[in-house]
């Protein structure tokens, strides 16, 4: 497996409610787990309280209408590291434009605006892995 293909397991691992992975192929051997060790039953009882955490974190989720991730990968501003980015915050792009570019599997998929709109806010950082439905642009429509 390739470093881009581990990573692209490991987010959709995470995402998922699965709480262990076990993958062994004839060359290659990987195994994923969430949450403490399978011992301390008493640890159920703060789960919940994790996941109260993990409501609020998603609950700050950007106010307005995103532009988000249509798949894990790598988020791009740019189309290289040395060119000016795609899109700054206040600027307005046309239906179509491209906002920012996705890596998955060493390929590059362009993000396009689904609209006339002004960009709020850019929610990712160059180079960050996103799993699939993040926001990564926040817009309002004009």
């Amino acid at each position: 497996m390739t470093n881009q293909e581990i990573f692209e397991l490991m987010a959709r691992f995470d995402a998922s409610t699965a709480t262990t992975l076990k993958l062994s192929t004839k060359d290659f051997s990987l195994e994923l787990g969430k949450g403490g060790p399978a011992a301390p039953i008493p640890a159920a009882t703060p789960v919940p309280a994790p996941a109260a955490a993990v409501s609020p974190a998603a609950a700050p989720a950007p106010a307005g209408k995103c532009i988000t991730a249509p798949l894990v990968g790598t988020f791009y501003a740019a189309s290289a590291p040395d060119a000016a980015p795609f899109v700054q915050v206040g600027d307005h792009v046309k239906k179509g434009q491209t906002v920012c570019l996705m890596e998955a599997m060493k390929m590059m998929n362009e993000v396009q605006a689904p609209c006339d709109c002004v960009i709020e806010e850019i929610l990712q950082e160059d180079g960050a892995l996103v799993s699939f439905g993040e926001p990564l642009l926040r817009y309002r429509e004009g």
